[in-house]
């Protein structure tokens, strides 16, 4: 570098910029005179300095280039959990999850549907709460659980589907009773789950039963448990079967649209968690009555599109936390 002022863009090519500029040298600003005099080793500073700029700019383009890109794609493209202890990271609807367990594909009383999805990843607190759940079933009427989806095995936005199920703490658990035997891996790809609401969305349907009340009940009763969702219909049919006394689980069970074949289990946050986002506890009372009567309107039966396209997570939009569980 001492060989600089030698060099075409030196000393020699310094000095007719100098009358146009103010360099400031440490504390001390010259004018544009003194700047001519600049020594080979202050326009190699000069240099090496702008250089390092440059450079550091070019690494915040690539950076922010990879901030950019779409979520979905980032985690859809991985098959396998990352190697880090398990942990949900952001929130239900904007997050990821490490260190993913996987629900085994067929258990004593229960089944992972549509495996070519591979969202049978969770948290191992969400596997556990399945597993309970499956072994008290036969019990309530209900031979065989059929599990939809649960994550991905890194959580974040799905390629389809889901807003949620992010963070490896939610489940969707089939309408369908399972068959006592199990099935197999091509008919949990064909077979579906049918819907227990009325055409009109005004009630449940003639294939909603007392085992599917007892199933919900159960899975609400489980202190790991959050909240489910449900079709408005379906918890209207729960709040009229329900009698009077302990009616505190209905609380935990909320209308949503959709969740007609299926209900939806959201789990808590883990204990030590600190980077997982509780939702907000629903509002306290069962949820019957006027609370529930909104859902019947024709403003929420047939909600008119906003018009806007769905806005899709970038890289950029998740916890920080996040993206060591992509490179893992």
């Amino acid at each position: 570098m001492r060989g600089l002022s030698h060099h075409p863009v030196g000393r020699d090519r310094i000095r007719p910029f100098s009358r146009a500029i103010r360099v400031r040298l440490g504390c001390r600003t010259v004018e544009a005179e003194d700047a001519a005099q600049m020594t080979s080793y202050h326009a190699a500073r000069f240099a090496a300095v702008w250089w390092a700029a440059l450079i550091a700019l070019g690494i915040l383009g690539l950076a922010s280039a990879a901030l950019a890109e779409e979520a979905r794609q980032a985690f859809g493209a991985h098959d396998r959990p990352s190697s880090a202890a398990p942990n949900p990271i952001g929130e239900y609807a904007r997050g990821c999850l490490a260190g993913g367990v996987a629900l085994r594909e067929t258990g004593p009383s229960w089944q992972a549907m549509r495996l070519s999805r591979n969202r049978n990843w969770g948290h191992p607190d969400t596997i556990a709460f399945i597993e309970r759940l499956a072994e008290d079933a036969p019990g309530l009427g209900w031979p065989r659980l059929y599990v939809g989806d649960i994550s991905q095995p890194r959580g974040g936005p799905m390629l389809s589907g889901h807003r949620s199920h992010q963070i490896g703490l939610d489940a969707d658990i089939w309408f369908r009773p399972g068959r006592p035997q199990a099935i197999s891996r091509r008919a949990r790809e064909e077979i579906g789950s049918p819907s227990v609401v009325r055409r009109d969305r005004l009630d449940v349907n003639g294939n909603w039963t007392p085992a599917h009340h007892a199933l919900i009940r159960r899975a609400a009763e489980d202190t790991a448990v959050a909240r489910i969702f449900v079709n408005a219909a379906i918890k209207k049919a729960l709040c009229r079967a329900e009698p009077a006394g302990d009616r505190a689980w209905l609380r935990k069970v909320r209308a949503w649209w959709g969740h007609d074949s299926h209900f939806h289990v959201r789990l808590t946050c883990p204990a030590g968690a600190e980077g997982c986002v509780d939702q907000a506890p629903p509002p306290s009372g069962d949820g019957c009555g006027e609370t529930l009567d909104w859902w019947f309107t024709d403003e929420a039966l047939n909600p008119k599109p906003s018009g806007k396209p769905r806005k899709r997570l970038a890289l950029a939009d998740l916890p920080r936390a996040c993206l060591p569980v992509i490179d893992r």
